[in-house]
């Protein structure tokens, strides 16, 4: 079966049911693998630049690989056992990778939670979902951060696995989210990871280097379908892209920012430390709660601009 298939398949049920709640779900295991490898190779090396920057190049390169490897042997014993059985686990795999489904779930429980249980309520929910600190925000604070991660996670969670899916199936999409579950735990330029975590980061910045412009280019096209200003969408992303300490994730934000008249970025709080960060669509409206929900709305629009253009190219080669 064509693998563009499979992954159109992964696609709407990954909207339809979100993540399957029940099973073990593979960035859990890639988590402790990376916590585990951590742990080993820093108790065996010396606290060096040069060895802390060797052993994050070993931790990147064996947990990518398992991560490939593992699916790929179970996928090829299913296969020499019955096909059907193989096609079935690769789109329950592929299902798993997907977070469209659970990225909106998760942005429009922060809308909720502010509208229903206030301030407090939406701190609380927003910092299940991003690595800032969230417990001083304010209301444009909170609506700012959400959309945020609604437009990087975009691209990470939904265009970046997809692609790498059509290309390699499972096994490839497992490998990127391995280098994005790397990234998002030991990708820090800070004290403790600013060399352990090295390899982490500039691996995550190559994988997502292309998805993220793909990302923008959809939302500019989701906002003109949503009606919304994909004019200044395109103009934000081209002017304000690359301000970002990411040289990916300013993409889908600018092009967003523009899309919603509202200003992103700045300086936020990470580990009880303020980081300058420069702004995005600086000039445009603040960032208010049903801004979450009109991201929300991009997030599903660019994916599924992004499903079908690119399934059918998949299932057409």
């Amino acid at each position: 079966m064509n693998i563009g298939f499979l992954v159109f398949i992964a696609f709407a049920a990954d909207l339809a049911f979100g993540d399957p709640e029940r099973f073990p779900h593979p960035v859990r295991l890639m988590g402790k693998a990376v916590s585990s490898g951590e742990r080993l190779i820093r108790g065996a090396l010396p606290e060096t630049p040069f060895w802390e920057t060797a052993g994050g190049w070993v931790l990147v390169v064996f947990v990518a690989a398992l991560s490939f490897i593992l699916p790929w042997v179970f996928l090829h014993m299913l296969g020499l056992l019955w096909e059907p059985l193989k096609w079935a686990a690769e789109a329950f795999f592929c299902w798993q990778i997907f977070a469209a489904g659970s990225l909106k779930k998760a942005a429009c429980g922060v809308y909720s939670d502010m509208i229903s249980g206030g301030l407090s309520a939406a701190r609380k929910s927003l910092s299940m979902i991003v690595g800032r600190d969230t417990a001083e925000l304010d209301e444009e604070g909170v609506s700012k951060a959400a959309v945020e991660t609604v437009a990087e996670n975009t691209s990470d969670g939904v265009i970046a696995p997809m692609i790498f899916m059509l290309i390699g199936g499972a096994p490839l999409g497992f490998l990127y989210k391995s280098i994005n579950t790397m990234d998002s735990m030991i990708g820090y330029k800070n004290e403790k990871y600013l060399y352990f975590g090295r390899a982490a980061a500039r691996l995550d910045d190559a994988a997502n280097f292309i998805p993220a412009r793909i990302t923008a280019a959809l939302y500019v096209i989701a906002a003109a379908l949503l009606r919304l200003d994909w004019k200044s969408s395109l103009k934000t992303w081209l002017r304000d892209g690359g301000n970002h300490s990411s040289p990916n994730s300013g993409r889908p934000e600018a092009a967003c920012a523009g899309a919603l008249n509202i200003e992103l970025g700045g300086p936020a709080s990470y580990f009880g430390r303020l980081c300058p960060k420069p702004f995005i669509g600086r000039g445009l409206g603040k960032a208010r709660p049903p801004h979450i929900l009109k991201s929300a709305d991009m997030l599903i629009v660019s994916s599924v601009l992004g499903i079908f253009i690119f399934c059918g190219v998949r299932v057409l080669v």
